[in-house]
């Protein structure tokens, strides 16, 4: 069934066309989720709540872009929000950026720099894994990622440049460690 008829039919409070909807979706919002927390039941209710929000609000999707993209969109600011309620309540929120499995060869090698990329963001600071995440992974701007972390443009660029440097910094030592 094509897309559009899909959400047409979703909009209509079709139950298998919203099955079908949450199917081709769910895999890749999910890791999304996973980018930003270690936490698989708390990505788990972050899916959940995502997708709350794009039925209620599929009737405003005008078919500008992809409807993937805006999907993906939703999740992010909501994972956004929830990221701001828990730093209000002075909680730490433990970000675990990963890359969208789609981006990845699936060859014995390519699996083997995936894992290594993991391991290395996830000793970034949260800050800098937030920022590093938000740019290189979702693709927002720094001016986006001001606006919604309530920092400046300046901020967002410097947390971005250092988090690079550090994972240089973590990929060499890790290189001359084995090297040695």
């Amino acid at each position: 069934m094509p897309q559009t008829e899909l959400i047409h039919k979703c909009i209509k409070g079709d139950s298998s066309a919203q099955k079908a909807l949450y199917t081709l979706f769910a895999g890749k919002l999910f890791a999304i989720c996973l980018r930003y927390t270690k936490n698989r039941q708390e990505a788990e209710d972050w899916l959940q709540d995502a997708f709350v929000k794009i039925f209620q609000n599929l009737d405003k999707f005008k078919g500008e872009g992809s409807f993937e993209g805006w999907t993906k969109r939703i999740t992010v600011n909501h994972i956004l929000s929830e990221y701001r309620k828990k730093k209000n309540q002075g909680s730490v929120l433990d970000i675990d950026d990963v890359l969208d499995l789609d981006d990845i060869q699936t060859s014995p090698h390519s699996a083997l720099l995936y894992e290594e990329l993991i391991t290395f963001i996830n000793l970034l600071p949260e800050g800098k894994k937030l920022v590093f995440n938000l740019a290189v992974i979702e693709g927002y701007s720094h001016k986006e990622i001001a606006e919604l972390l309530n920092i400046t443009e300046g901020a967002s660029r410097g947390q971005l440049a250092k988090a690079r440097e550090m994972l240089i910094q973590i990929h060499n030592k890790k290189n001359s460690i084995h090297a040695g």
